[in-house]
């Protein structure tokens, strides 16, 4: 494939913006690309760049495409609360209706508060939980990636895995101190830490996926949630990834673990800007301006992202007896024969999938189970595999420590494509 516009692009991008991008990630310097690909367009499971390229799209805008892009019920919404207006700084009637539908599909949350991004919902569910429990350590686990707020930043994942590192500079000393990290998946040092009785909360991904997909072990949410209880520390489930993709209640109805707080994003803007988080009304009711607890912001339920967010939710909403049936079932067939032609070339792989979500860790382990684990995959057959995808008209997530997402719009014929360009992918790697 050509990619001479989205270099030449690149050449302008890194004169005026720290990198040339705006997200690390996508940088796509992990994967050993002189320039990232400049998209121009999507439609359905399909991305085209600046320089004419068609690529099947595994990464679905980080998961909040769902239904495909340009969604025909989200793009009629959408343009119909354009020609109303584009931002007032004033309440609206949809911000009711989007907050009690999410409250009806997550029913752990008497009540949510919108923000513009997962960031600033995270960042703002651990400011309520310290409020709360007039504590101030928090407590989260290794990899684990809450946006990027200065006291969830350590030990994190994402992109700052990607380019590996696991924290960032510019925290002060004050915040490291204040949060305290774990491995994903110990009891004993969970126990250990809450049992001091200072932590004002635990913030995790029920499905951690940004050191790649880990599959938890249900008895280990299971005694998350009994430790939190007894120790009275507030239990927040980062569901921006999570949430509306396992299931409609996300992550918490799937496993059947109720968290004290909830936090969303992407997906509940149907790709536009947006965040929230919600939880039990004695928590929710110390926010300003009913208790004092700051959280504001212009842009908080921005009026076409919230129409965006509520075309996409009441769709799964309304179609939830198919939808992730039908999103399994497309996941399945993938993951098991990527795993099928991996063994077939003799790559060492181990694929993590749960719903919708998948990462495929070029690892010689039977399964990837946390931090430590993720880090022993050989980063440079992954970036082998990337390239061929992508120069073969495939885009995947460009770090071996993220999560592909599936969406509905995924043809047959995408998936049977995607499938004959892996092969081609293992084969090359076989051959170093």
């Amino acid at each position: 494939m050509a990619y001479e516009n989205s270099k030449h692009i690149y050449e302008k991008a890194v004169k005026f913006i720290p990198g040339g991008v705006n997200s690390p990630v996508r940088a796509f310097k992990s994967v050993n690309k002189e320039a990232p690909i400049f998209i121009k367009k999507a439609k359905g499971s399909k991305l085209w760049d600046e320089d004419g390229n068609e690529y099947i799209d595994y990464i679905c805008s980080w998961g909040p495409m769902i239904l495909g892009h340009n969604f025909k019920n989200v793009i009629d919404g959408v343009r119909e609360a354009i020609e109303n207006g584009s931002s007032y700084g004033l309440p609206t009637k949809l911000e009711a209706e989007l907050a009690e539908l999410i409250i009806k599909c997550c029913p752990s949350m008497d009540k949510v508060r919108l923000t513009t991004s997962g960031t600033e919902a995270t960042m703002s569910a651990v400011r309520v939980a310290r409020a709360y429990t007039k504590r101030n350590k928090i407590l989260k686990f290794e990899g684990c990636y809450h946006g990027h707020s200065d006291a969830l930043l350590v030990k994190s994942g994402s992109g700052l895995l990607t380019d590996g590192y696991q924290d960032s500079n510019g925290i002060t000393e004050g915040v490291l101190k204040d949060t305290l990290t774990v491995p994903f998946g110990d009891m004993e040092k969970v126990s250990k830490v809450l049992e001091t009785k200072e932590i004002a909360c635990l913030i995790m991904e029920p499905v951690p996926a940004n050191m790649g997909v880990i599959e938890p072990d249900v008895e280990f949410l299971k005694f998350v949630r009994d430790i939190c209880t007894k120790t009275g520390t507030v239990l927040i489930f980062d569901e921006v990834i999570s949430g509306f993709r396992l299931s409609l209640g996300g992550a918490q109805e799937y496993f059947g673990i109720i968290p004290d707080m909830t936090t969303l994003g992407k997906i509940i803007g149907g790709g536009y800007p947006v965040g929230a988080f919600g939880g039990k009304e004695e928590i929710m009711d110390l926010i300003a301006p009913v208790g004092r607890v700051y959280h504001a912001g212009t842009l908080s339920g921005n009026p076409i992202s919230v129409r965006a967010g509520y075309e996409t939710v009441n769709y799964l909403y309304e179609n939830r007896e198919t939808i992730y049936k039908k999103l399994e079932e497309k996941t399945k067939y993938i993951t098991e024969n990527l795993k099928k032609l991996a063994d077939k070339y003799k790559v060492p792989v181990c694929i993590n999938t749960l719903g919708s979500l998948y990462t495929i860790f070029f690892n010689e382990l039977d399964k990837v189970k946390n931090l430590e684990d993720s880090l022993k995959s050989n980063t440079e057959n992954f970036a082998i595999y990337f390239n061929t995808m992508l120069d073969n008209g495939i885009v995947i997530p460009p770090s071996q420590f993220e999560a592909h997402f599936i969406s509905l719009a995924l043809t047959d014929e995408d998936i049977a494509k995607t499938l004959e360009v892996a092969e081609k992918a293992f084969k090359k790697i076989s051959e170093k």
